[in-house]
Parts: structure tokens; sequence; C-alpha cells
């Protein structure tokens, strides 16, 4: 019984956690051309003036479509590994941005200047995961002196040629030392910081859940979500 009230307690304090995190919520939209939808973003932070917003774009379909149904804000790849660690990574200093993974730069430099405007003291980073970072990658060289920095977490095998020294931001690889999915090897991230010095981060635990290449594997970082946005976070903050 003693056990169980325990479990129960922790369950309760991870629930707080997470409701603190996502205390401040929001679907942001911004201008982009004569569409008058916008780019609709999820916006998730505590305080009003955030240090660091973090633009999160997931993998698989890349598809998070928010929008508001009935007064409630429904959105898709809340399974994703970087929405499930926005809880991790929401904090003080720390903003994230949900929104559709895109390799179009009207589309990302929309959301900049919007971003731009509300926060004009933000330094903003792109993070992308597995299929995601297909659009990091094809957006570095563009994005090299409009953001701080980029994130490539469980990266595509592209990212093998990725030179730090080619950008005036900064540049990251994340990487699962057991992740076997076939289109995301580790020697891949590895071989860009053995050729080329470009800084890598590679995490290892947690538990892997059915197929490799999916979000509850290795490949998602799952169980060590929390380890994983503390990671990534010490390096952005060393940006100061």
């Amino acid at each position: 019984m003693e056990a169980l009230v325990g479990r129960l307690f922790q369950v309760l304090i991870l629930l707080l956690v997470v409701n603190i995190s996502f205390a401040e919520e929001e679907l942001l939209t911004a201008p982009y051309g004569e569409s008058e939808n916008g780019v609709p973003y999820v916006f998730n932070h505590l305080g009003n003036q955030p240090r660091y917003i973090m633009i999160l774009f997931p993998g698989g379909s890349g598809v998070v479509d928010p929008k508001m149904v009935e007064g409630k804000l429904v959105y898709k790849a809340k399974g994703n590994f970087l929405l499930r660690a926005r809880q991790y990574f929401v904090d003080e200093e720390f903003a994230t941005v949900a929104t559709n993974s895109t390799q179009s730069t009207l589309r990302i430099q929309a959301l900049l200047d919007d971003l731009n405007r509300r926060f004009q003291t933000a330094k903003i980073y792109l993070v992308g995961t597995s299929k995601g970072t297909h659009d990091t990658l094809e957006l570095a060289a563009y994005l090299s002196d409009k953001i701080a920095g980029e994130i490539h977490t469980s990266s595509m095998k592209r990212v093998s040629f990725l030179n730090a020294k080619d950008y005036r931001n900064r540049q990251l690889i994340v990487h699962h030392r057991q992740d076997s999915c076939f289109v995301t090897p580790l020697t891949s991230a590895q071989a860009a910081h053995d050729k080329y010095g470009t800084e890598l981060i590679v995490m290892d635990g947690g538990i892997s859940v059915g197929d490799a290449c999916e979000a509850f594997s290795h490949h998602g970082y799952n169980g060590i979500e929390k380890e994983t946005s503390e990671a990534i976070k010490g390096w952005v903050r060393r940006d100061r």
C-alpha cells in the first residue's frame, strides 16, 4: 500500500509539472502573404519575455496543423519526441513554437518576422527531429544569419555533410547511441563530428518500444526526454 501511495504521488507531481509547463499554451498566427490563415503555431511559455525560443519541426509527416475547434486548441504530432519534450524545454527562459515542418524560406521567414516582432530580445533556434532534419538542413544556409542556431536530432544520413564552419550561426547534432533506424544511423552524425568538428551530443538509455524508426523507440529518446532536453538547453545556454 505504501508503495502504491508513493507511486500515485509521483504521478500527481508529474501531472502538476506538465500543467505548470503548459500553463500558457496558445494558438498564434504569423501573417503570410495573401493567405487568410497565415502560419499557425502553438506557443508554449511560462514568462512573457523568453530569452530563447525553440521552433520545433517534428518528424514523420511533419504536420502539426494547430487550430481551434469548438473553443479548444487541437493539433497533431503530440506523440513526436519534440512535442513530448516541450514540458522539459519550457521554463522561465525557454519557450517553444510547434508548427508544420517546412523547407519554404517564405514560410519560415513569415514565422521569424512574427516572433521577432513579438519577442524582440529572444534568441531563436530551430530544432528538427528525424524527417524534420531534411528541412532544418535544407534551410541551414538561408537561416545562417537570421537565427541563433539549429539543432538536428536523430538526423537523416545527409547530416554527415554538415560542416558548422559553413554557417554564421551555431549548429548542433544530437543522436541516440542505440538509434537503430536504418535512415538515421549514428555513423552519419559521428562522421560530421569527426570530419568537420560539428558539435555532437550522443545520448544513452531509455526504453525502445515498437518500430525502430518511430517516436517511442530510442530514435525518439523514449524515456530520456528530460535528459535530452536538458542536454540541448545546456548547449543553447552557452550562447550568452
